[in-house]
C-alpha cells in the first residue's frame, strides 16, 4: 500500500460502467458499495445490487464491519455510488452520487485508510455527480440525501 492510500481494483471500474450504461427499462445496477481488502491494500467492490430499496442499500452501510490494527472488528467506513432518482422542477432526474459513509464510531485505523483511500477511488469513477459525506445513520436517512442533492443541484 502506498502513502496515499489503497489502489482501485479493475472490478470498481467494470461495475460503475455496468451502473453508468443502466437505465430504468434496463436496470443493471441500481447501486455498488465498495470496501477495502481485509489487508487494506485494495478497493474492491462488496455488493452491486438493482434492487432500488433505499432502506435495504442503507442497511448494507450501517451494518458494514472493518478489522482495526489489533484484529477487533467493529463498524466499518464505505464508500459507495448510488443512482439516485428524485424530482425537481416537476421533472424527474437521476444522478449518480457518490457516497463516502465514515460512521462516528468506526475505528482510527479504518477511517484514516479510507479518507486517505478517497480520491484515488474518484479517479477511478469518472461520471458521478455529486459527493456527499456521511458520518451518523441520520445522514444516510433518505430525506438527508435529498436535501444534500438538492443542495449541490441548486448551488
Amino acid at each position: 500500500m502506498s502513502q496515499s492510500g489503497a489502489r482501485v481494483s479493475a472490478q470498481v471500474g467494470e461495475e460503475f460502467q455496468k451502473l453508468k450504461r443502466s437505465s430504468d427499462r434496463n436496470r443493471l445496477l441500481r447501486y455498488i458499495v465498495f470496501k477495502l481488502s481485509d489487508d487494506y491494500s485494495e478497493i474492491e467492490v462488496e455488493h452491486a445490487e438493482a434492487d432500488s430499496d433505499w432502506d435495504n442499500f442503507r442497511e448494507k452501510l450501517l451494518n458494514a464491519t472493518s478489522k482495526s490494527k489489533t484484529g477487533a472488528v467493529g463498524k466499518g467506513p464505505r464508500y459507495a455510488v448510488y443512482d439516485f432518482g428524485f424530482k425537481f422542477d416537476g421533472r424527474d432526474i437521476n444522478k449518480i452520487i457518490l457516497i463516502a459513509w465514515s460512521p462516528d464510531d468506526a475505528g482510527v485505523h479504518p477511517k484514516m485508510i479510507y479518507a486517505a483511500s478517497k480520491e484515488a477511488l474518484k479517479r477511478s469513477l469518472e461520471g458521478f455527480a455529486y459527493e456527499i459525506q456521511a458520518n451518523d445513520s441520520d445522514d444516510l436517512e433518505y430525506a438527508s440525501i435529498l436535501n444534500a442533492v438538492l443542495a449541490k443541484v441548486n448551488a
